[in-house]
């Protein structure tokens, strides 16, 4: 496939760091279409849960009593659940449970992941967060029903579980189809340190959380925290979405730059140019 020709763009010559593991090439190539030089530090990857036990288990639960409401809380998880059903051969079972279920989508991405097997969400949250998802079920009779959720990675989502316990449902049931494991070498991240220590970069974009305590977490066991924080508060620091910008701002950075709806890969790019374009008018 031939590469898509360079655009002119503000953001030409500026320094990109992405941390972006999962879709990094297709994030790198939006920015070096605009003339940007990209320094590529994947700092996590996905992995499925590794006892596919218990995930297995929650499928055969959902297709034998679909719950009454889906919480879904990351497209991710959604397509990790559909695989998980289809290695063992309950694909079209689950996926025909999923369409008689009232299905409740933190954000966008869940719905794009729905749209993958013919189905949408039924209800989007007030805003993208475990608060615009509590916000959202407290406008619904959640007593004597029963809901399901989709979680990620290891976190229980406290908050959430703490809300539901308090509900008075009839049952309901949590999945975790995947987890966040490190991936860069740690030497690669400390590089990185060095280079905002530096004043080299000129913006790094940040695309989950789990990067953002990766990053934090090498700092720390290396003694670089003074260094990273003083490398971050000389650079433009991008989040794609609130999530991701509550965590920057949970290790005290700045945020210079979030898509104001879409949050999306493009439209955090959108966002750069945008940033840089006022700089030079």
């Amino acid at each position: 496939m031939p590469r898509k020709a360079t655009i002119a763009s503000p953001l030409q010559d500026k320094l990109v760091a992405l941390p972006e593991s999962r879709q990094l090439d297709v994030l790198a190539d939006l920015f070096e279409r605009r003339r940007a030089r990209v320094l590529r530090v994947p700092l996590v990857s996905i992995l499925d849960a590794p006892d596919q036990t218990p995930v297995v288990a929650w499928i055969e639960r959902f297709i034998a009593e679909p719950p009454d409401r889906l919480v879904i809380l990351t497209g991710e998880g959604l397509r990790r659940l559909i695989a998980a059903a289809e290695r063992v051969g309950l694909k079209a079972d689950f996926v025909a449970a999923l369409a008689g279920v009232r299905k409740i989508c933190r954000g966008p991405k869940p719905g794009r992941a729905l749209k993958e097997i013919d189905q949408s969400a039924d209800v989007l949250a007030a805003e993208p967060t475990t608060a615009g998802i509590i916000t959202t079920l407290k406008t619904m009779e959640l007593a004597g029903t029963t809901l399901s959720v989709q979680l990620y990675g290891e976190d229980p989502n406290l908050p959430l579980m703490e809300f539901l316990s308090q509900c008075d449902l009839k049952r309901f049931d949590t999945v975790a189809p995947y987890v966040y494991a490190s991936h860069s070498d740690t030497e690669k991240v400390q590089a990185l340190i060095q280079r905002l220590h530096a004043g080299e970069v000129d913006l790094i974009a940040f695309t989950s959380k789990s990067q953002i305590s990766r990053l934090f977490g090498v700092a720390k066991k290396e003694s670089l925290e003074s260094k990273l924080r003083s490398g971050l508060g000389q650079t433009r620091i991008a989040a794609i979405g609130p999530i991701v910008r509550d965590e920057l701002m949970h290790y005290d950075c700045e945020v210079h730059i979030m898509p104001e709806s879409s949050f999306f890969m493009k439209p955090l790019v959108r966002a750069a140019e945008l940033l840089y374009s006022s700089d030079s008018s």
